[in-house]
């Protein structure tokens, strides 16, 4: 039986590419389909979300989700992460240690409690927490089969100290953003930002994507080029960086 996108409650960007909203914290999962492989974008905040992200995936895709990309380390977007420990992970040079360090872990569970997640839920998340295997300090390509391409870029740092954005090529271009983007509110700067280097990232995210791409904030609906230049600009007015 053919399902689709919607069906599974999956918004469809482009031929083989599309993403969903995550409950509880609006969050966004992406994902990339080639012939023989597939590409999850973050992977939700606990494992039981892991685990139905990859089930909806597969289903999606006709088989494995064989690669995982983590945009950034915060735990509505890693902390699935262990339900696909048998993928390729990837992401940011320097996220192993800000994901796997004791006192990362302990950090990252007492955030996702403190933001309401179910305190067995978030330990149990933390104690399985794994790393990505493959650190991307530059533009790393991965060939998913069937001509399908898919660029991941180490854009950061700003939302975080390792921000990791996907450019799927195509028509439309899709710009998977992680945190750096949001539109369901105004953008989040923690502790671990880095708000003096975070319009720079947002630049080269519209140098990846261009005018026309769709891009996908870690955090609401789909925005252009135009929101994400905007975005840009209050963020250097907000931290007061010089243009």
């Amino acid at each position: 039986m053919t399902v689709t996108w919607e069906e599974l409650g999956w918004e469809r960007l482009a031929a083989g590419v599309g993403r969903c909203r995550l409950p509880g914290w609006d969050c966004t999962a992406g994902l990339v389909v080639g012939e023989g492989a597939a590409l999850l974008i973050d992977a939700g905040s606990s494992l039981r979300e892991g685990s139905e992200l990859r089930a909806r995936a597969e289903w999606l895709s006709g088989g494995r989700v064989t690669h995982l990309a983590l945009t950034h380390p915060h735990f509505d977007h890693v902390f699935g992460a262990a339900a696909l420990s048998d993928a390729e992970v990837y992401g940011a040079v320097g996220v192993a240690a800000a994901l796997t360090s004791r006192h990362a872990r302990e950090e990252l569970r007492a955030d996702a409690i403190g933001n309401g997640l179910d305190e067995v839920a978030a330990t149990e998340a933390a104690e399985a927490l794994i790393a990505p295997g493959h650190h991307v300090s530059g533009e790393w390509t991965l060939d998913l089969g069937g001509g399908r391409q898919v660029l991941l870029a180490n854009v950061g740092p700003g939302h975080t100290a390792h921000d990791l954005a996907v450019l799927v090529p195509g028509s439309p271009e899709v710009v998977f953003c992680g945190d750096l983007v949001e539109e369901s509110g105004e953008p989040q700067a923690g502790s671990d930002a880095v708000p003096s280097r975070w319009p720079d990232a947002l630049d080269r995210l519209l140098a990846l994507g261009g005018e026309d791409a769709l891009y996908v904030p870690g955090h609401g609906a789909v925005v252009d080029a135009g929101f994400v230049r905007r975005q840009r600009d209050e963020l250097a007015s907000r931290f007061g960086v010089s243009p």
